[in-house]
């Protein structure tokens, strides 16, 4: 037997999640594995607030660098719009984290909306004003932590998304790729560099940002190691890849923390979106960009987590004997605003409601009605990435709720298409190893290893007819302007 034979080749995608680190093989003949998954710990200083320990999520991606040994490299994703600021000279966080779900710059926001600066925003980064976005967190470190104030006045301080830090103390790479950056509110979207308007705007001085690069780049070998690091890429935009998305108008939608439909647009950014969807850059391969929209839902995964800590079911098990009519049939209704509404509204003043309940609802309807809110609420994303670009009869689907059955079926009746549900519930993770794969010489996308075949297909035997639509946008619009009450 060859040496070849004895250690096949494999490249390694180490996906730095929300809630967990996980690592992940694919090996030159096609086969994929996950093998580490290290949840970290969610801060919350107060409502509204929601912090990683950078330090923490650092020594998980160390750890799950053991799984790479004999890789020939490695890929990273990121979390997106996470932000980080760090002592140059150290690389010591001056504070913990903020995340992307995090709202405490909603107020700044505002103010800069009531101004008229949407417009400069949606025009070059193609992004509304919302603390989703890396910007007005990033201004907020500079104007709340004296120790990042101390270093930029000193030209010491880093300040970028979570993929930058990760790449300085890695590879000593002061960089984020281009997919991160165009999530920032601060890149423009036709050039893929910094905008020097967006940043007066927002306050962040080009000079502390890091150098903006393609996803497939040779970052260096790993400190510590001999580990190349070939690629580094949003995990959304990593989803999109492992989901085998790559032709316009292929769809993608990821059930995480939140919901992130992804849809390809081709080789120029859409433009006269308005608020409602979001180009992006799907990514950058060589000197070829590749662009996306993007639909958002603030909350799925995190909802039931929520319903989970009240106590309306102990295990995710008991979620799959949920069937029968459904809620919103029986009147019924769950909206998951619980963090605001995203893509079509971006409207941080709306709030989780259930409309319709009486003395007679049980713990199993809520959890039925809350089940089918996000996938409405879904629905209601892909039908505005719709509206700009023709979308494919069939979505791909990953994630925690694309394993339950009836979620699944009531998706492909919201959605009016066929739903797949792919054989591993770790896209983000195959296409960060995809991203790796071509990194590491191996072949273009093209000749990327053959997956398996889907575990599921779901056709819409029964499509919602709109006055159900109609109920469920009836009952998102009661929601609207709660929180600012």
């Amino acid at each position: 037997m060859s040496e070849e034979e004895d250690h096949p080749r494999f490249v390694v995608a180490i996906d730095q999640g929300t809630t967990a680190t996980k690592a992940h093989q694919l090996f030159l003949d096609g086969e994929f594995q996950p093998v580490a998954s290290l949840e970290h710990r969610q801060i919350y200083p107060q409502p509204g607030w929601v912090e990683h320990d950078p330090v923490e999520l650092l020594a998980k991606l160390r750890q799950c660098l053991d799984y790479a040994q004999g890789a020939d490299a490695v890929a990273l994703d990121n979390q997106g719009e996470t932000v980080v600021a760090w002592n140059a000279d150290t690389g010591e966080p001056v504070c913990n984290a903020i995340v992307w779900q995090d709202n405490r710059t909603r107020e700044a926001l505002d103010r800069l909306k009531a101004d008229g600066a949407e417009a400069l925003t949606l025009e070059r980064a193609g992004l509304p004003l919302d603390p989703y976005f890396s910007a007005s967190k990033l201004r907020w470190i500079l104007d709340h932590v004296p120790a990042a104030r101390t270093l930029a006045n000193t030209g010491r301080l880093r300040l970028g998304t979570s993929d930058a830090f990760f790449l300085d103390r890695l590879c000593g790479r002061y960089a984020t790729d281009v997919t991160t950056a165009s999530r920032t509110s601060l890149m423009n979207l036709a050039t893929g560099q910094w905008d020097p308007e967006l940043c007066r705007l927002f306050g962040v001085p080009m000079e502390l940002l890091p150098s903006i690069v393609p996803t497939v780049h040779e970052h260096g070998v790993i400190r510590g190691t001999r580990l190349p690091l070939v690629a580094s890429v949003v995990d959304q935009q990593a989803a999109l890849m492992g989901h085998g998305c790559h032709a316009p108008g292929d769809v993608k939608i990821t059930f995480g923390t939140g919901a992130f439909a992804l849809a390809l647009s081709g080789e120029a950014p859409v433009r006269g979106t308005g608020a409602g969807i979001l180009p992006t850059v799907a990514w950058r391969i060589g000197a070829r960009t590749t662009y996306a929209i993007d639909g958002g839902v603030y909350n799925a995964g995190s909802a039931l987590d929520w319903a989970k800590r009240l106590g309306l079911f102990s295990t995710f098990r008991e979620l799959r004997e949920i069937g029968g009519t459904p809620a919103l049939e029986r009147g019924l209704v769950f909206v998951p605003a619980l963090s605001g509404l995203a893509c079509p509204y971006w409207d941080r003043s709306a709030a989780g409601m259930w409309l319709g309940m009486g003395l007679d609802t049980s713990a199993t309807d809520l959890l039925q009605a809350l089940l089918e809110g996000v996938a409405l609420r879904t629905a209601q994303a892909l039908a505005a990435l719709d509206r700009h670009v023709p979308l494919k009869a069939q979505v791909s689907v990953d994630g925690g709720l694309s394993l339950n059955p009836y979620f699944c079926e009531f998706l492909a009746r919201a959605l009016g298409r066929t739903v797949v549900v792919p054989s591993t519930p770790d896209l983000t993770g195959l296409g960060c190893a995809q991203f790796a794969f071509v990194g590491a010489g191996h072949g273009p996308v093209e000749t990327l290893p053959p997956v398996a075949p889907p575990d599921r297909v779901v056709h819409p035997e029964a499509p919602l007819p709109p006055e159900m639509h109609a109920r469920f946008a009836e009952a998102v619009s009661r929601t609207r302007g709660w929180r600012a009450a």
